[in-house]
C-alpha cells in the first residue's frame, strides 16, 4: 500500500511460476523467454473500498519462431491495455448507471478509460450475441439532441428475451434498410410482429423486407398523432375566431383537449365543460379523440375492426382535415377485418369457408388448433399462411358460435 490521503493505492506484484515459459501474444503458443522490460508494469484493477489497486508486472518478452520476438500475452490483460479486463467490465457495467464522466471520477480512472472499456464489452457482445429466435421486433426512435436530430432503436421485444440490437444514426429509409439486409432474409422470413410508430419511412421498410410480419401501430404514437390533430384543429379555429371578432373561447385551453379528462385540474374541467356548449369543429375533434378510446377496450377482432370502420368513417366524413389526414396517415382505412380474409365461394371447396386466395378451409385450421396444435405450429404446417389469417379462422369460428340456434324436435 502506497501513498496517503487521496494519493493511496495498493498494488499487488505478480510473480511468473519459476521456470515457466511465457505465451506469444501473437500465436498463443508456449516459447522460449527472450528478456524482460527494465521496469515492471502498472494494470488497473477492481478498486478495494474505493481504495485504487494495480497489479504490478515485469513483462517478459518471447523469441517465437513464428511471430519473431513478441511480448508476452497475460490471462487478466489484453494487448497493450493498462486496465485488467475484470476493471474493464466493472467500468462498463458502472457506465450503464452513472454518466461516464462520474464513472471515472468515482472509481478514480480517466474518461478514455470508460470509453474504451465499454467500445470493448460491446464490441465482445456483438461479436459473439446469438441472433437466432428472433420473432418480434420495436422499432422507435430517439432525439440524440435538439434539432430534430434523431436516432432509430431495434430492439428484440419477444416474451422472456427483451434486449436491444440496432441503434442507426438517422431514421431514414436507407439506414433501417442497411440493418434488415445486415440481419439476412432468412432472419427476416422469422420475424411474426413488428411494433412500431407510423413515421413513413419505418412503415415503407418494415412493408418491404418483413412481408409476412403483422405490422402493429404503437399506441402511445396512435394517441399522440391524434392528439396533435385535435390541437391542429384548435389552432387553425382560434386564429379564424381572431380574424372574425368573435369571443376568443378557445383561447388557454390546449390541454383540456389533449389531457384525459381524470387528469384535468379543476379550472381545466370548468374550461373544457364551458368550451364543450358551443357548436365548434374543435369540439367535434375532441368528441372524436375521446370516442377512439373505446378502440383499446375491445377483446373480439371481429368488434374493435366494425368499430374502428365505423369511427373511421365519420373521422372522414367530419370535414376536418387534420382528422382526415390522421387516419390516411395511420392505414386505419385499410386494416383488414375477417371478412376481407375469408370467403365462401361455390366454386372452391364445394362452398365451404376458406382462406381467401387459397383451398385451406377454416375448418382444417380449426381441427389443427383444437388438436393442441399452436397458432405458431399451424404456420408452419401451412407456410404460405399468415399469423392475421389463423387469428381470422379462430374469429370466423367465434362468430359462427356466437349465433343462437333453434333445436326442433322432428315428427
Amino acid at each position: 500500500m502506497l501513498g496517503v490521503g487521496k494519493s493511496l493505492r495498493i498494488i499487488a506484484e505478480v510473480r511468473p511460476r519459476a521456470n515457466s515459459k511465457p505465451k506469444c501474444s501473437g500465436c498463443g503458443k508456449t516459447r522460449p523467454g527472450y528478456d524482460r522490460m527494465p521496469t515492471p508494469r502498472l494494470f488497473e484493477f477492481i478498486p478495494i473500498f474505493n481504495i485504487p489497486v494495480a497489479l504490478s508486472y515485469t513483462m517478459r518478452r518471447v523469441n517465437c519462431p513464428s511471430c519473431g520476438i513478441k511480448v508476452e500475452s497475460v490471462p487478466w490483460a489484453q494487448g497493450k491495455h493498462t486496465c485488467c479486463d475484470a476493471f474493464r467490465s466493472f467500468l462498463a457495467s458502472w457506465a450503464k448507471v452513472l454518466s461516464w464522466k462520474e464513472t471515472a471520477v468515482r472509481f478514480n480512472t480517466s474518461w478514455d478509460n470508460v470509453c474504451r472499456s465499454v467500445k470493448w464489452v460491446v464490441d465482445y457482445g456483438l461479436k459473439n450475441r446469438d441472433l437466432s429466435g428472433i420473432t418480434a421486433l420495436g422499432i422507435d426512435e430517439v432525439a440524440y439532441r435538439l434539432g430534430h436530430h434523431y436516432m432509430t432503436l431495434v430492439y428484440q421485444i419477444d416474451n422472456g428475451a427483451k434486449r436491444l440490437l440496432a441503434v442507426i444514426k438517422d431514421r431514414k429509409t436507407e439506414g433501417l434498410t442497411s440493418f434488415f439486409e445486415e440481419f439476412g432474409a432468412e432472419r427476416c422470413a422469422k420475424i411474426k410482429v413488428v411494433c412500431s410508430d407510423m413515421w413513413k419511412p419505418y412503415l415503407n421498410v418494415i412493408a418491404s423486407m418483413l412481408p409476412a410480419a403483422l405490422n402493429v401501430l404503437d399506441r402511445f404514437h396512435i394517441v399522440k398523432k391524434l392528439g396533435e390533430a385535435v390541437d391542429t384543429v384548435r389552432r387553425e379555429e382560434t386564429k379564424q375566431l381572431k380574424r372574425g371578432g368573435y369571443e376568443p373561447v378557445l383561447t388557454k385551453s390546449r390541454f383540456c383537449f389533449l389531457k384525459r379528462p381524470v387528469n384535468l385540474t379543476a379550472n381545466q374541467d370548468t374550461k373544457l365543460k364551458e368550451v364543450l356548449q358551443y357548436d365548434l369543429k374543435t369540439v367535434r375533434a375532441y368528441l372524436l379523440k375521446e370516442s377512439f378510446d373505446a378502440f383499446w377496450k375491445y377483446e373480439s377482432p371481429r368488434w374493435a375492426h366494425w368499430f374502428l370502420k365505423k369511427w373511421c368513417t365519420r373521422a372522414m366524413r367530419s370535414k376536418l382535415e387534420p382528422m382526415k389526414k390522421f387516419v390516411r396517415r395511420a392505414g386505419l382505412r385499410h386494416a383488414k377485418g375477417m371478412e376481407e380474409l375469408i370467403v365462401i365461394d361455390a366454386a372452391i371447396c364445394n362452398g365451404r369457408p376458406v382462406v381467401k386466395g387459397t383451398r385451406i378451409t377454416v375448418q382444417t385450421i380449426i381441427e389443427f388448433l383444437a388438436a393442441g396444435d399452436s397458432v405458431d405450429e399451424v404456420l408452419e404446417t401451412y407456410p404460405t399462411l399468415t399469423r392475421e389469417q389463423v387469428l381470422a379462422c379462430m374469429d370466423w369460428a367465434s362468430r359462427l358460435m356466437g349465433n343462437h340456434f333453434q333445436v326442433a324436435e322432428l315428427a
